[in-house]
């Protein structure tokens, strides 16, 4: 997970994109203009081992205009894509409609954290 979160962060200070897949230290997507669900679909479909997925906000974002957001079609493309987890930015995020995206992951058996500045939290 660490090393997905790691390169969304350099792909953000590229201004290319916000997500990255891995697995067991590579990466398998990284994301640009085909958006979050597309990125975990085709990560996922390229991963033998179980993968997880980095959402970020870009350096320098203007968070009036593009926040990074996740919802249930986010949680839907990490269960058809076979990822196991995902890791989002803390505090810079916006997660729709968070309880029914929580309650289809535990569901799922998908982990979902927030992370932000080294501090890890499960939410």
């Amino acid at each position: 997970m660490r090393k997905a979160w790691r390169a969304a962060k350099v792909v953000g200070q590229l201004d290319v994109g916000q997500t990255v897949v891995s697995a067991e230290k590579r990466i398998l997507a990284i994301g640009a203009m085909e958006g979050t669900d597309a990125t975990i679909l085709r990560g996922g479909a390229l991963s033998t081992r179980p993968a997880v997925a980095a959402k970020v906000a870009k350096p320098g974002q203007d968070m009036r205009f593009d926040l990074p957001v996740i919802g249930l079609g986010t949680v839907e493309a990490l269960i058809q894509g076979g990822l196991q987890a995902m890791v989002i930015e803390a505090n810079f995020t916006i997660v729709f409609d968070r309880e029914e995206v929580l309650r289809k992951a535990d569901a799922n058996k998908i982990a979902l954290l927030a992370w932000n500045d080294g501090e890890l939290r499960v939410f």
